[in-house]
Order: structure tokens, then C-alpha cells, then sequence
């Protein structure tokens, strides 16, 4: 059985996050973990405030924490894959967080719109690219559950220890609207990790297998130590 985190945030990427990407893996390698999805912050506030000049030179910017990452899960033989939490400040929405699983750089690169179509145009977005879109943490405080009709999933478990993320809540919606349902830590800072994710028979290498694993739902949940 292997043991992957699906909610991931690196210090180099997240303004938020207090570990860098190669201590962060060391921490889940000794907890157990045989890999993480990296899924930092993209918002505006990180391209305003970005290095880079062109479009792709921000991506470049947004790509470090998971860079950084990947080169060190090669060598503690952890499998890193790059996710990101997306959120659209401009839409009425000001607390929601979307999870979106399968993305690559090469995506990312040639979307530089991709802040600017909201909800409705990201789950088009995704569902056109074989992507899946999960709602991270629907009940928290000064967030909403959207259209379930727009999503594949919602995150059932938060482990982020700082929050009430009503998961026993919003599972039991999931359940009720035969939601497909993920958990994951959250993880910022020290004494966050090990707090969520999945396991699952399948080991996760690529974008592809962690959709295969996602679609047929081919894991159990993992709550951590903050059940």
C-alpha cells in the first residue's frame, strides 16, 4: 500500500508556507509517505508580485517550490507530482480554493488567462484537458460550496490544524450527492504533515496514474493524526 498527500504547500511558492520544498520532503519521507502532489497558491497576488517579465517566466516563478520538490523526491525515491490551488479572487468568491489534479507546465504555459475565467470557465478548462477539479475545504469560513455540477470532488478531509474545515459536514454531503471525496494535509508548517491524504494498492509516478487512482476511486481515505 503506498500513502500520498494530495494538498501540498512550499515555502518557495506559497507566501503562506513556512518549509521549504527539499525539508518538506525529507518530513513526509520519514513519515511514510511515498509521495506528495504540490499544490501551492495561484493567484494574482503571486504573478503580481512575480520576478518574472513574460507569462512563461512567471509560470517559471510559480514552478520552484514544485522543481524543487521533484529533484529531491528523486532522490529519497518519492514520487512528486504538481497539482495548485487556484482561487478567483474577482468572482465573488473570496475564500474559495480549488484543487486541480493532472496539470503540467506545458498547460500552465499556455494558459495566461487562466485567473480571469472563474469557476465555470476552469471546470470547462479541465474537463477539456482530462484534468480533475476538486473543491479544497467548501465549508470553511468565508467559503461556499459551488454548483456541485462544476466539480468532480470535494475535499472531505483538511488536516490544516489552524482551521475548522467541517469535514465530518461537507463528507456527509458528498456521500448524499455521491461526490467523489479526497483528503489531504494542507501542509504549511511544521507539525502539519501527516494529517491527511490517500491510500491506495496502485503506486502514483505520474499525472496519468493519479487520475486512474482518482476516477475509480481506487484508495481510501487517509485522515492523519487530527481525526
Amino acid at each position: 500500500m503506498f500513502k500520498y498527500d494530495l494538498h501540498i504547500h512550499t515555502s518557495e511558492t506559497s507566501s503562506c508556507a513556512k518549509v521549504s520544498a527539499i525539508d518538506m520532503i525529507k518530513i513526509y519521507k520519514n513519515e511514510g509517505y511515498q509521495g506528495v502532489v504540490i499544490t501551492d497558491h495561484f493567484k494574482k497576488f503571486f504573478f503580481k508580485n512575480s520576478e518574472g517579465n513574460t507569462w512563461e517566466e512567471k509560470v517559471d516563478d510559480f514552478l520552484k517550490g514544485y522543481r524543487a520538490a521533484k529533484e529531491e523526491g528523486k532522490k529519497q525515491s518519492m514520487d512528486v507530482l504538481l497539482g495548485m490551488e487556484i482561487a478567483f479572487m474577482e468572482y465573488d468568491e473570496p475564500g474559495n480554493d480549488y484543487l486541480v489534479y493532472g496539470i503540467t507546465e506545458e498547460i500552465l504555459k499556455e494558459m495566461p488567462n487562466l485567473l480571469e475565467i472563474g469557476i465555470e470557465g476552469l471546470s470547462e478548462f479541465c474537463h477539456e484537458k482530462g484534468l480533475l477539479l476538486y473543491q479544497a475545504h467548501p465549508l470553511r469560513k468565508n467559503c461556499r460550496l459551488v454548483d456541485i455540477n462544476l466539480l468532480d470532488g470535494v475535499e472531505v478531509h483538511n488536516g490544516n490544524p489552524r482551521h475548522d474545515s467541517h469535514n465530518d459536514e461537507i463528507q456527509k454531503i458528498a456521500e448524499e450527492n455521491n461526490l467523489k471525496m479526497t483528503s489531504g494535509s494542507d501542509y504549511h508548517e511544521l507539525g502539519d504533515e501527516s494529517n491527511g491524504g490517500i491510500i491506495t494498492p496502485k503506486r502514483i509516478r505520474t499525472n496519468e496514474d493519479l487520475i486512474e487512482v482518482l476516477q475509480n476511486s481506487e484508495y481510501e481515505l487517509y485522515r492523519g493524526k487530527t481525526k
